[in-house]
């Protein structure tokens, strides 16, 4: 059996039905436990984004949900829906949009307890994450190690390097005729040179270029729906019919079975808006803010925005554009959507562009994760070899089979969010006790206002 054999048997084991239980179960108790926090809330939340910054911490609230953007908007915006319904049909598209819907009440869960169980490192840094909160929390150190080891190793072969690198790589080219080692080699100077400054650094990246490019990406998508107007409830029609029965073989697609639908629609969406995953939590947990409730209510915009509206854009274009059922797939299809929904040039280059900009934020975002996890288990020392990987890992990442990358990135991103949702539901009643406690103040604060 080769390696490659070998990483599908575990990457459907991983991906089996306690994952996928362990995922959706998750967030579906959390939104009846929280009497549907992620709607109710959603306004809320969406105004606290620019509350000003206020308590300890190293970031704005909004500048930690921008460098948690910045890992979570990547090529699973682009690429990822891509795949999803390559495989899957479209039909896939309605279980990202499930993942993402139970997934912002565990956002919001996980964030909030990164902000109360968070500390300070020997640095004067904040130090929060998972591995705060199920070591501090749960009192499981052992459980607390084993998330920040896959944590790195998503870091090092998941969403952090080859699945980004990759596509920017092969973006590039189809765009603009540039040879991999040169955007290999472009691409390794570029990330060197803002995650050596630290988190501050990679924030004001973040959030400098994250809501640019999200704005020109939407507006684009909105265009090309605009144009094909006609076909957009058709295409709802054909995502929720699909998601529930069988889709045949057309044209470069294969055919899809309900279960296959279901398994690639939450897998990429994981990936996508990564929640219950465990990484945005290391961003929450550098805002300034005093109060863990309103951290874990602005980091579940996240997943609003990641997969609720850009996945979903990406998908209905692509549906209507009928180029699901063709035979490009990956960032060569997304790009082939845009270009026949308005012109050529326009298209390609809107993509290119999106997926360049979207990629090198989330690589800059996943570095400091991986950082993170890192400092955890061994401290300062090995720091300069653990950036010394992740820029080899970059220059490398170009060359790697694309079909590989998407295995190994689903494999250790579904190892990674185990951990992290045991304590989840380990910590359930404290995610309880702490938000019936924060909106009784609120509400009274109200009354005597």
């Amino acid at each position: 059996m080769n390696f490659e054999s070998l990483l599908v048997e575990v990457n459907a084991l991983v991906w089996g039905p306690v994952t996928l239980c362990l995922l959706v179960g998750t967030g579906l108790y959390l939104t009846i436990r929280l009497r549907l926090i992620q709607v109710l809330y959603l306004p809320l939340a969406l105004k606290l984004l620019f509350k000003p910054a206020s308590g300890k911490g190293d970031l704005s609230s909004f500048a930690a949900l921008c460098t948690a953007l910045s890992a979570t908007i990547g090529t699973g915006n682009i690429v990822g829906v891509a795949t999803a319904i390559k495989i899957g049909g479209p039909g896939a598209l309605f279980w990202m949009w499930l993942a993402a819907f139970f997934g912002m009440a565990t956002k919001y869960a996980e964030c909030m307890l990164a902000v109360k169980y968070r500390t300070t490192d020997a640095r004067g840094r904040i130090a929060g994450g998972p591995m705060y909160y199920i070591e501090r929390g749960l009192g499981l150190s052992w459980l607390a190690k084993i998330f920040a080891i896959f944590g790195v190793a998503v870091a090092f072969f998941g969403i952090g390097t080859f699945a980004q690198v990759n596509a920017i790589s092969d973006a590039m080219t189809i765009a603009f005729d540039v040879p991999a080692w040169v955007t290999a080699l472009v691409l390794t100077l570029l990330v060197a040179a803002v995650t050596l400054g630290g988190v501050t650094r990679i924030a004001n990246v973040a959030k400098r270029l994250v809501p640019s490019m999200a704005l020109v990406y939407i507006v684009a998508c909105l265009g090309i729906l605009v144009s094909f107007s006609e076909q957009i409830l058709p295409a709802f029609d054909l995502v929720i019919t699909s998601a529930f029965t069988p889709i045949s073989a057309a044209g470069g697609f294969l055919g899809a079975t309900v279960a296959q639908a279901l398994q690639i629609g939450i897998a990429r969406g994981v990936f996508s808006n990564e929640a219950g995953l465990g990484s945005a939590p290391i961003a929450a947990a550098a805002a300034k803010t005093d109060e863990p409730v309103e951290q874990g209510l602005v980091s579940m915009t996240g997943t609003f925005f990641d997969t609720i509206i850009i996945c979903t854009m990406t998908g209905l274009v692509l549906i209507i554009t009928g180029v699901w059922s063709g035979d490009a797939a990956g960032a060569a299809m997304t790009s082939a959507a845009f270009m026949a929904g308005s012109s050529p040039i326009v298209g390609q280059y809107v993509v290119t562009i999106a997926l360049v900009c979207f990629a090198f934020t989330t690589i800059l975002g996943w570095h400091y994760y991986g950082e993170r996890c890192w400092y955890y288990l061994v401290g300062d020392r090995g720091l300069r070899l653990y950036q010394g990987l992740f820029l080899f890992l970059i220059a490398v990442g170009a060359f790697i089979k694309l079909d590989l990358i998407w295995l190994l990135a689903d494999t250790v991103n579904g190892l990674m969010a185990i951990p992290n949702l045991i304590a989840i539901i380990g910590l359930r009643h404290i995610v309880y006790g702490e938000t019936m406690s924060y909106f009784a103040k609120r509400d009274t604060r109200a009354v005597i206002a």
